[in-house]
């Protein structure tokens, strides 16, 4: 039995996996650092 498909696979799945967290992660990063800057803003303004 060959077990190349399986480590192919298995490698496909982990790569997905860690370039999913990595663009979900950036994403909340952006989202964050955004609203950082809206409530440095609002209380300059203050």
């Amino acid at each position: 039995m060959m077990q190349t498909p399986f480590i192919v696979a298995s490698y496909a799945i982990a790569i997905t996996g860690v370039l999913g967290l990595f663009a979900v992660s950036y994403v909340q990063m952006r989202r964050a650092e955004r609203q950082a800057a809206a409530l440095r803003k609002e209380r300059r303004g203050q």
